[in-house]
């Protein structure tokens, strides 16, 4: 479970964040805080691994509250920001401090659900990385870059990306042979969705070495949505 802390100065708001992440497997809170000195002293004493965070608090702003995490002598906590702020400043100020995510209130549950589904994908992803390729590198920011369903890109249609979907989430490691049998498609179809799939994070290339040629591409579910569901 991903320890998460909630920080919002408002508690209904707060509330309803905690509710929200209660409802993402994977992720548990662990507190709440309702200023910045308790979202630190907080940290200091729950050691939380995500802290979402909203920027407009009574005390010490969002961003200082990054800031002094990050100087911190364990500054091991993920911030996703979850703030009204829009304005490019804090924006820029955020990403440079150092966010893995900034969600713009308001917002709805499946946009919330999705940003913290790519986010604990690549966790996992860098848990099993000792050394990262640039190809690695290419796929662990695109996890938290991929789009929704709404902006496919040319050649990739709706219906046949639900059948190789389905068939993936079957489980199993798969090829894209066996994946082209389970959804109807061509093995080249195949092949072309997976890959896109696994461009978003949403399936995971292993690779199976035999006994002499080419080692085998396969596939599996990692666990992140193609799309919000309402």
């Amino acid at each position: 479970m991903i320890r998460t802390l909630v920080v919002d100065d408002d508690f209904m708001t707060a509330s309803i964040h905690r509710s929200y992440v209660e409802r993402v497997p994977g992720f548990t809170v662990v507190g709440e805080a309702h200023s910045g000195a308790d979202a630190l002293a907080l940290v200091d004493r729950l050691r939380p691994e995500l802290m979402l965070l909203d920027i407009y608090l009574p005390d010490i702003h969002g961003l200082d509250v990054i800031r002094r995490l990050r100087e911190s002598d364990d500054p091991s906590v993920d911030v996703i920001a979850v703030t009204a702020a829009k304005d490019v400043k804090t924006l820029r100020s955020a990403m440079q401090g150092g966010v893995v995510h900034y969600i713009v209130k308001p917002f709805p549950f499946h946009t919330f659900r999705e940003r913290l589904e790519r986010y604990a994908v690549l966790r996992r992803r860098f848990e099993r990385l000792r050394e990262a390729s640039q190809g690695d590198v290419d796929q662990l920011f695109s996890i938290l870059r991929a789009e929704g369903r709404g902006g496919l890109p040319k050649g990739i249609s709706g219906p046949t990306l639900d059948l190789v979907v389905r068939a993936v989430r079957a489980g199993g490691e798969l090829s894209a042979t066996e994946v082209a049998t389970r959804s109807g498609v061509s093995r080249g179809t195949a092949r072309r969705y997976l890959e896109y799939l696994a461009s978003l994070g949403t399936v995971e290339l292993m690779l199976r070495y035999g006994a002499a040629g080419r080692p085998e591409h396969l596939y599996r579910w990692a666990g992140v949505p193609v799309h919000p569901h309402p």
